[in-house]
């Protein structure tokens, strides 16, 4: 209903990793091998992005903190528009092509969007942030 939430915290997340719809098992999975690693992410869903841009600051700044610039969002179809929410510093594990069929557990494998992908991406983004 706000469009995006806190699906899975920890206290003092060092990283958010951002995914929706069919992505947020990967999230989920990335924050476990992350935990296993000592390195502590928040999982946010974010299924509607227009919806949660209308949410009060404070609700937004809640989710997404503004000092926390450590994030990754995961994505299967375009990345494009993750930039606002990833910031400067964030990655995205994502597609920006078409063309390929396949189951996509098959897919996800072959073009990278995996759960291991996601966490390396965090350790990533975590080392240039500090």
């Amino acid at each position: 209903m706000r469009g995006a939430y806190i699906l899975r915290d920890v206290d003092q997340a060092e990283v958010i990793v951002i995914g929706t719809g069919s992505e947020v098992h990967l999230a989920l999975t990335a924050q476990e091998i992350l935990a296993a690693q000592n390195v502590k992410a928040r999982v946010v869903s974010m299924p509607c992005w227009e919806i949660f841009d209308e949410q009060p600051t404070e609700y937004r700044e809640a989710v997404l903190p503004p000092g926390l610039r450590a994030r990754v969002a995961v994505e299967a179809g375009a990345t494009l528009a993750w930039g606002r929410y990833i910031g400067l510093d964030g990655a995205i594990v994502g597609l920006d092509r078409f063309g390929a069929s396949a189951p996509y557990q098959v897919l996800y494998d072959k073009l990278g969007i995996t759960a291991e992908a996601v966490a390396e991406a965090a350790r990533r983004v975590l080392a240039r942030t500090g």
